[in-house]
């Protein structure tokens, strides 16, 4: 029997968003709907059996949907998210355990450079290696005048975005073997940014040429580095501050698709990525915006 076709405008939510606020970070499971992370979606075929990987922000979105789908790809997986977040993580490890695998929960503010370090050790010890790193923790919150964005927010959303991969990569490459994957996750907001976004935006620009620069620099000892550039995907980002509230209903209704993306759909974007079937891929972007073109 051949597998059934599905039509990409209507095979998830294609309906407009209820207005809808959480105080940031916001817990995906009070969303409405609840994001589509490959809980029951995902279906793996071993692509990643054996590996060992470490995913920021894995507790929710795009980084959860990644975790689950490596774990489901046959990956032990260690998951980094802020404290308060522990209700997603706790059902993060309920998924991948439930696919027979291993799970880590190591929460803890990407901010401090000391945990951010440590956070690599850990994991590698928990995990007994690290052959992938997965560095897609962000933050976002839109400011609609420039007068109005503060010096806090613009270091934070700096250091969380974009300075602590340097304090993660320093100490993953202690661990990484040759074969091994580095994947940030940067945004179509690198090419297009939004008014309202000015400083996510520039995190975004700077993680795109970050990545590419790595992948040349670590070239020469066989770790491949790529980044993923995600369109407007249905996330707890947009409903805590990332998106003005009157943009909420219509989020992703511009696009080519007329809906928004769910986070198990750039999945398979990241097991892609970390597994031998790219080998011959490093410095590369992978948008998956519905439509919007990456340049």
């Amino acid at each position: 029997m051949s597998e059934k076709i599905n039509n990409p405008l209507t095979k998830y939510y294609d309906g407009k968003f209820e207005k809808q606020v959480q105080e940031a970070p916001a817990i995906q499971g009070k969303m409405q709907p609840v994001p589509d992370c490959g809980e029951e979606s995902y279906a793996g075929s071993g692509k990643l059996t054996g590996r060992k990987a470490l995913v920021t922000g894995g507790d929710s979105g795009i980084g959860r949907a990644a975790a689950i789908a490596f774990a489901k790809e046959g990956a032990d997986v260690a998951i980094n998210y802020l404290p308060f977040e522990e209700e997603d993580a706790q059902e993060v490890k309920a998924v991948i355990e439930k696919a027979g695998r291993k799970a880590v929960l190591i929460p803890g503010d990407l901010k401090d450079e000391t945990f951010a370090r440590q956070l690599v050790h850990e994991a590698a010890k928990e995990l007994g290696g690290l052959d992938t790193l997965v560095l897609n923790a962000g933050m976002q919150q839109a400011v609609k005048d420039i007068k109005e964005l503060t010096t806090q927010q613009i270091q934070d959303t700096f250091t969380t975005n974009i300075i602590s991969m340097y304090w993660t990569v320093q100490e993953a490459l202690d661990y990484l073997p040759a074969g091994g994957s580095i994947i940030t996750t940067t945004s179509i907001q690198s090419a297009e940014p939004s008014a309202h976004l000015l400083d996510y935006a520039a995190t975004k620009g700077a993680i795109t040429s970050f990545s590419k620069g790595l992948a040349a620099q670590l070239s020469e000892k066989g770790i491949r580095v790529n980044t993923v550039a995600p369109g407007p995907i249905w996330t707890p980002l947009q409903i805590s501050g990332g998106q003005p509230q009157s943009a909420i209903p219509e989020f992703g209704q511009k696009e080519l698709m007329k809906r928004a993306g769910q986070p198990v759909e750039l999945a398979p974007v990241y097991v892609f990525l970390a597994s031998d079937e790219a080998s011959y891929v490093t410095g590369q972007v992978y948008s998956v915006t519905g439509g919007s073109f990456f340049a």
